[in-house]
């Protein structure tokens, strides 16, 4: 569609990764692996949590929450990876295009919101044992994972609009595996400036004040754990702990890194790979991050493997 001496756009080619096509192959070989893991670990952690009566607890609720969002999670960006890697259209629409923005932001703000919810799980289950099984009712638990839902779904909404207000044009070729805002940015034919302070308030608002309060809950933790007086509590406090920090750490570190810098500073191959890391790898580590050092988990796999076995 043309307008004045501009033709702005309505369809949009992603490049993916690589424009060899033996690379690209190797590349479908490898996300179709990593999307099948993905899905099959985190669905497994879910149907575990499900089952075995001994992970009914808030925690493990959190946690199977956090795996259900990410089975989804992953399925916003690599199905489109997949069809870039073997088909020669390359192309989304505007609409396609604003529908994966939507769901990209949906699932991100969600789980920022669902990992400060999990800080908060910790805080009361080390700070205050043993107030922690009627502080954190099932009706508690089920509004912190809905609240986080909301503020996912009202979040991206006015995301989305905020960044399908610009119009684009020039050429149509976006430089990512996804419609996400470095390129979309890059390609607006309005100015961005109000967008881009927009765009940090709202980011900015919703990262800080879950950051805010992940740290709130674990100084107290902290404080929690050091009036513990035996190294074996303080050693088993922690470690309740330390699957969720890393997990904290996978996710903000990247998106902090794709989303704090100014649209000046961006390079459309480092966000490439910063982007790999909260859209693919991520949810493929969480389900590995919650289970190898989990005794509870284990067991449950274990369990569940036996009833399943064939008898002799």
């Amino acid at each position: 569609m043309e307008v004045g001496n501009r033709t702005i756009l309505t369809e949009f080619i992603l490049l993916g990764f690589s424009a060899d096509p033996r690379l690209q192959l190797i590349l479908f070989g490898v996300f179709l692996m990593l999307y099948l893991l993905t899905m099959s670990g985190n669905m497994t952690l879910v149907l575990l949590i499900r089952n075995d009566s001994r992970l009914h607890t808030p925690m493990y609720f959190f946690i199977g929450s956090l795996s259900f969002l990410d089975f989804w999670y992953t399925s916003v960006y690599i199905p489109k990876i997949l069809a870039i890697c073997i088909s020669e259209d390359k192309r989304m629409s505007l609409a396609g295009c604003g529908a994966q923005f939507f769901f990209s932001c949906f699932v991100a703000y969600t789980e920022s919101y669902l990992l400060a919810v999990m800080a908060y799980d910790r805080h009361v289950a080390i700070c205050s044992p043993l107030l922690y099984s009627g502080t954190m009712s099932n009706s508690l638990c089920s509004g912190l994972v809905a609240g986080a839902y909301i503020g996912g779904v009202l979040n991206a909404i006015a995301h989305t609009a905020n960044t399908f207000r610009l119009s684009f044009c020039g050429k149509n070729i976006i430089d990512h595996f996804f419609c996400d805002v470095p390129p979309l940015v890059k390609m607006s034919c309005t100015d961005t400036q109000v967008y881009e302070k927009v765009l940090l308030g709202m980011v900015g608002f919703t990262v800080l004040s879950s950051i805010l309060a992940i740290l709130i809950s674990y100084f107290n933790i902290l404080l929690a754990i050091l009036r513990i007086r035996s190294a074996s509590g303080r050693r088993k406090a922690f470690s309740t702990c330390a699957s969720h920090l890393i997990s904290v750490m996978f996710f903000y570190g990247s998106m902090l890194f794709m989303y704090s810098r100014p649209s000046s500073t961006y390079s459309l191959e480092t966000d490439k790979v910063a982007a790999l890391f909260y859209t693919v790898l991520n949810p493929l580590l969480n389900p590995l991050i919650y289970s190898v050092r989990n005794k509870d988990v284990k067991e449950a796999f274990r369990k569940a493997t036996q009833s399943i076995r064939p008898r002799k």
